[in-house]
């Protein structure tokens, strides 16, 4: 996993950030096991204590369980990574769309738009 990690949030929602995307893009396929809290942690770059309150918050979302002896593991039921998959792209759609409020464009202004750049991405 990529730790792209900054001064401008708590570590752990960070850390939890990065473990979704990775679980929510297949990175992470369901049902996998995670590394020990320590080796993610090492991995990271932070202390132990933060990546366990991020695996632990990532537990009470339903991305992850555990297993008493076997570790962590991602979440085996499909409906839980699909659901955090369109929250996230939600997420990412009304902050564009805010975004493109604020730059003074008109709802359908911003969809020609997003038809061009559609259009120029398949070129």
């Amino acid at each position: 996993m990529q730790w792209n990690l900054s001064d401008n949030r708590p570590i752990y929602s960070q850390l939890m950030d990065t473990i979704t995307l990775a679980i929510t893009s297949g990175v992470l396929p369901a049902g996998s096991r995670l590394p020990s809290v320590r080796d993610l942690a090492a991995e990271a770059g932070v202390n132990p204590n933060t990546m366990q309150r991020a695996l632990s918050e990532l537990e009470r979302s339903g991305l992850l369980y555990s297993q008493r002896t076997a570790g962590r593991f991602v979440t085996d039921q499909p409906e839980n990574i699909t659901k955090k998959r369109k929250d996230l792209a939600m997420e990412q759609i009304h902050a564009f769309l805010n975004a493109m409020k604020e730059m003074g464009y008109t709802s359908e202004e911003t969809i020609a738009l997003i038809r061009q750049a559609m259009e120029e991405e398949k070129q």
